[in-house]
């Protein structure tokens, strides 16, 4: 069967620099909840997304201090496509991220310098979508990683949102406006628990009612709040959606990766209380300071 051409629009998406679309592309291939939905070969990064109700693949490239992207889709791409796509890319490449002031602090750190010179130019790979990371944060609740990975997929072939470029297919997580018009005992179906089912059903329909950019951009505890008021979302869950899914830094939970990783950074074992110090000094980047150990080690 012959497959139509696809329509295609090329932007160009400036990064605050340093920024090495190398040190991303290493991070996403380690990164075990969208292992297999992106490729990175030969320093390109291509994936599929919803953007302003309509499946785009995009073709991502450092160009100079930022990307290109090129983007692809089955209709003509009208300029509200193309800028909502522009900015998923942007936001998960956390290519607006100032780390000015992160390294400055960073290099006066003895113990931690090694591991800005190995990660220099990383910005933060955050979830494609903030609402993608609360679904992978609710499914992996006490469940091996293989049963979240099945269950995310379930929920993301249940509407087909593929597209093929140069012979290899991807598939876009749904979007809001999709996963709500799932009735409860369907999503319960397709994560095959219950329970998971029904905290994801009310949890997508508060995210529902939710302004994004809020979420991005709104007052801290007052986002907190609202992440902490969704089914089966508790103090941890709601610390890695404002870090890993919306860029939020401000705070840094202490959690046993993180100690393993500022052990091996610092060469000796640091109890909370040195952990909480030593972030404390990085001030607004102490969630960066957190994610860089981890990602280096």
């Amino acid at each position: 069967m012959t497959v139509p051409p696809l329509f295609t629009e090329t932007v160009e998406l400036p990064a605050a620099p340093p920024f090495d679309l190398a040190a991303a592309l290493g991070f996403m291939c380690g990164f075990a909840p969208t292992a297999g939905e992106q490729s990175t070969d030969g320093g390109t990064l291509t994936r599929a997304l919803r953007a302003a109700g309509r499946t785009v693949a995009a073709q991502v490239v450092q160009a100079g201090d930022g990307v290109r992207a090129t983007l692809h889709a089955a209709e003509p791409l009208t300029g509200d496509v193309v800028g909502a796509a522009a900015d998923r890319i942007a936001f998960q490449l956390s290519l607006d991220d100032d780390l000015t002031g992160f390294y400055a602090i960073g290099r006066k750190d003895l113990a931690f310098a090694p591991v800005l010179d190995r990660l220099h130019g990383y910005h933060q790979v955050k979830f494609p979508t903030p609402l993608e990371n609360l679904v992978w944060a609710i499914l992996s609740q006490r469940a091996p990683q293989a049963a979240a990975t099945r269950g995310k997929h379930a929920l993301r072939d249940e509407f087909g949102d593929r597209i093929t470029v140069d012979g290899a297919e991807y598939a876009a997580f749904p979007d809001i406006d999709q996963l709500v018009t799932l009735p409860e005992e369907r999503i319960a179906e397709l994560v095959g628990n219950q329970r998971k089912g029904r905290y994801l059903h009310g949890a997508l329909h508060a995210w529902h009612g939710t302004d994004e950019e809020f979420l991005r951009t709104g007052p801290y505890g007052e986002v907190k709040e609202f992440l902490l008021s969704l089914p089966g979302i508790g103090a941890w869950s709601a610390n890695f959606i404002l870090i890993r899914g919306l860029g939020r830094m401000d705070e840094t939970p202490l959690e046993k990766a993180l100690r393993g990783a500022a052990s091996r950074a610092y060469g000796r074992s640091l109890s909370d209380d040195e952990l909480q110090r030593i972030a404390a000094g990085y001030g607004p980047w102490q969630g960066y300071w957190a994610h860089y150990l981890r990602a280096a080690s």
